[in-house]
Protein backbone atom coordinates (compact mmCIF):
# COMPACT_ATOMS: atom_id res chain seq x y z
CA UNK A 1 0.00 0.00 0.00
CA UNK A 2 3.24 1.93 1.01
CA UNK A 3 4.00 2.06 -2.97
CA UNK A 4 0.89 3.00 -4.34
CA UNK A 5 0.57 5.97 -2.25
CA UNK A 6 4.24 7.05 -2.94
CA UNK A 7 3.64 5.92 -6.59
CA UNK A 8 1.17 8.15 -6.85
CA UNK A 9 2.25 10.98 -5.16
CA UNK A 10 5.11 11.28 -7.11
CA UNK A 11 3.01 11.43 -9.98
CA UNK A 12 1.34 14.19 -8.92
CA UNK A 13 4.26 15.96 -8.22
CA UNK A 14 5.80 15.21 -11.92
CA UNK A 15 2.43 16.47 -13.32
CA UNK A 16 2.64 19.78 -11.01
CA UNK A 17 6.32 20.32 -11.97
CA UNK A 18 5.97 19.78 -15.42
CA UNK A 19 2.49 22.25 -15.93
CA UNK A 20 4.80 24.82 -13.96
CA UNK A 21 7.27 25.06 -16.49
CA UNK A 22 4.87 24.31 -19.34
CA UNK A 23 5.61 21.24 -21.07
CA UNK A 24 3.59 18.77 -22.08
CA UNK A 25 2.60 15.90 -19.22
CA UNK A 26 5.03 12.98 -19.80
CA UNK A 27 2.01 10.14 -19.72
CA UNK A 28 -0.09 8.96 -22.91
CA UNK A 29 -3.77 9.78 -23.36
CA UNK A 30 -5.65 8.66 -19.91
CA UNK A 31 -7.51 5.10 -20.90
CA UNK A 32 -5.29 3.71 -23.33
CA UNK A 33 -2.04 4.40 -20.89
CA UNK A 34 -4.12 3.64 -18.15
CA UNK A 35 -4.67 -0.05 -20.33
CA UNK A 36 -0.91 -0.43 -21.62
CA UNK A 37 0.33 -0.14 -17.99
CA UNK A 38 -2.41 -3.26 -17.13
CA UNK A 39 -1.26 -5.00 -20.02
CA UNK A 40 2.63 -4.80 -18.94
CA UNK A 41 1.95 -5.75 -15.60
CA UNK A 42 -0.51 -8.51 -16.50
CA UNK A 43 2.63 -9.43 -19.01
CA UNK A 44 5.12 -9.62 -16.17
CA UNK A 45 3.47 -11.83 -13.87
CA UNK A 46 2.37 -14.24 -17.08
CA UNK A 47 5.99 -14.64 -17.96
CA UNK A 48 6.92 -14.97 -14.16
CA UNK A 49 3.83 -17.64 -14.03
CA UNK A 50 6.07 -19.55 -17.21
CA UNK A 51 9.33 -19.32 -16.28
CA UNK A 52 8.04 -20.74 -12.46
CA UNK A 53 5.91 -23.59 -14.65
CA UNK A 54 8.64 -24.29 -17.05
CA UNK A 55 11.28 -25.24 -15.09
Amino acid sequence: MKELVLGLLAGIIVGIVFKLIRLPIPAPPVLSGVIGIVGVYLGGLAGQWIIQHWR
